[in-house]
């Protein structure tokens, strides 16, 4: 690392939603994650959602300090909504996997990749590749509701261990 970018830290990704309620419910309800910090902006008509792994006391109430929070740790999911897009029966993004290709996926480590999976199969989440699939043992990829990629992926697994 050099210098110039000493206390550079990549924050977030941002994906595109079409259903706040559908999309939320999916990264909170069954990935885990927390609303870390919401933003509506009125005059231009969307909404960011920020999501991350945190434990709900680290989480500030104060607003100032809760943006500092959001926008100063690393591995945060943003999703934006362009309000209206849930009442388009037409409105869908565009996954990046289908042609032409470009972005790929976001990738989750978990304990336990075949229990995760297990209960995403309860939860009826849609698999690209369950875990026994393919050439690539030991790794899953799901689908968010707007289609995106969520690769499953165990840190011991990818390790060797």
């Amino acid at each position: 690392m050099s210098h110039a970018t000493e206390g550079f830290r990549f924050n977030h990704t941002m994906l595109r939603i079409k259903d706040p309620e559908r999309s939320l419910a999916f990264y909170q309800d069954v990935l885990g994650m927390r609303l870390l910090r919401q933003l509506d902006f009125e005059a231009m008509s969307f909404s960011l959602y920020f999501l991350g792994y945190a434990e709900e006391a680290a989480v500030p109430n104060e607003e100032k300090a809760r943006s500092r929070y959001t926008f100063g740790r690393e591995g945060v999911l943003e999703l934006t909504h362009n309000w209206g897009t849930e009442k388009d029966p037409e409105q869908a993004y565009h996954n990046g996997n289908d042609e032409p290709q470009g972005f790929g996926h976001i990738a989750l480590s978990v304990p336990d990749v075949h229990g995760a999976c297990e209960r995403f199969e309860r939860l009826g989440v849609e698999f690209v590749k369950r875990p026994d699939d393919g050439k690539m043992k030991g790794l899953a990829f799901i689908k968010d509701p707007d289609g995106y990629w969520i690769e499953i992926l165990s840190a011991g697994r990818m390790a060797g261990d």
